[in-house]
């Protein structure tokens, strides 16, 4: 059984609250102190002080890790899968410890992207300045310029960003499951111009400054003997705070505010811009859709947003487990008569694949991906 080192260090106050609690009306006053030291004491902040320090590699091969060539996530040394409880019992380390792999895989599959399938990164906004936050998203060279067909793919909420179904799904299972690679290949072997968006990437953060100091500018008709006494106090008052801090906290993380990106500061944003900016700027005749999850949600609002120029474009969408909602969405009796004609959501089913699945809103027809759980991505058999 794990015993945590504070667990021990506080096991005496724990014993003496029990012995007093058992005590007669003359315990009452001690009762009642050590009630309130007991209230004072963070649990969270104690086991943080018992967990090794939260400094990872940056890399796949500072984990040890690396892809076979199945696609497969595998121990350089053992081939075994990836372990997630690497230290027994430190729960919150072993979950940033898979963070900070999700990170890497990230920008993993970006590099797959640019060379496996020749997709060229695009920053956004398209007349940012250079000090800015910026996003990008992935297209193929003849994304605007191919005449008949576009594919545009667009991926869930959460943490998987630009070409990714689902980060648990290329962690524990492979590439081909939890990326969007199979489709961009497919469609590019197939004609089509490719579009990857990126909507989970909305803003930047920056660590921010100390609130605490006090600038001795502000005080320059002071005294020079004045000001350099007045430093010298916030000097050291701040190395107390300091010190305080890392012990009660050794294990604190770096405070940081958010910088959200010109309009593309929410996945419907995002899905906005880059239709205006992008495809609706495509030579394309007909454009394609394929979203997951959230990604259906966010073209749902496009379409409310772009109606008229999305049906004169937008010859098919391919939905996935999609969780728009025209009711909560407030969309047109025009966009659901629109979706039924033109949409397909393919859902998480035991049934066979295409079987048709009931549904309760009056939108898109629902049928089945095939799939028993959510442990796989859309199928590459879900075709438009």
């Amino acid at each position: 059984m794990y015993i945590s080192l504070s667990s021990l260090i506080f096991l005496p106050i724990w014993i003496n609250m029990a012995q007093i609690l058992q005590g007669g009306p003359d315990e009452k006053e001690k009762t009642t102190a050590l009630k309130d030291l007991l209230s004072r004491i963070d649990l969270d902040e104690l086991m943080k002080k018992d967990e090794p320090p939260l400094d990872f590699p940056d890399s796949l091969e500072g984990f040890e890790y690396a892809f076979n060539e199945k696609g497969q996530l595998r121990h350089i040394k053992t081939g075994e899968p990836f372990v997630f409880n690497y230290r027994e019992d430190l729960h919150r380390w072993n979950q940033k410890r898979y963070e900070a792999l999700g990170e890497i895989i990230t920008k993993y599959v970006y590099e797959l992207l640019e060379k496996e399938c020749n997709l060229k990164k695009v920053s956004i906004p398209v007349d940012a300045t250079e000090s800015e936050p910026k996003s990008f998203i992935f297209m193929s060279e003849d994304a605007l310029t191919n005449p008949q067909k576009l594919m545009v793919l667009i991926h869930g909420s959460g943490v998987v960003r630009a070409g990714q179904w689902a980060r648990r799904l290329i962690i524990n299972e492979d590439l081909d499951s939890g990326t969007q690679i199979p489709f961009i290949k497919r469609a590019v072997d197939e004609g089509y111009g490719v579009i990857v968006l990126n909507p989970n990437e909305n803003y930047i953060e920056v660590e921010k400054l100390n609130t605490h100091a006090q600038s001795s500018s502000d005080s320059s008709d002071e005294p020079a003997e004045k000001r350099e006494r007045k430093d010298k106090v916030s000097k050291e008052a701040k190395k107390r705070r300091d010190f305080y801090e890392k012990y009660r906290n050794p294990q604190r993380e770096k405070e940081v505010t958010q910088l959200y990106i010109r309009e593309n500061g929410s996945p419907e944003e995002h899905a906005v811009y880059v239709w205006d900016h992008f495809i609706a700027q495509s030579a394309a005749e007909n454009v394609f859709f394929v979203a997951h999850s959230y990604g259906g949600l966010a073209f749902v609002e496009l379409m409310i947003q772009r109606e008229a120029d999305v049906k004169s474009k937008v010859t098919a969408v391919a939905l996935t487990d999609s969780v728009h909602n025209v009711w909560h969405q407030e969309a047109g009796k025009t966009i659901r008569e629109w979706m039924r004609e033109n949409c397909c959501n393919w859902v998480s089913s035991s049934e066979p694949l295409d079987t048709s699945v009931e549904s309760m809103l009056p939108d898109c027809p629902r049928v089945s991906a095939g799939l028993h759980s959510r442990k796989k991505s859309p199928s590459l058999e879900i075709s438009l």
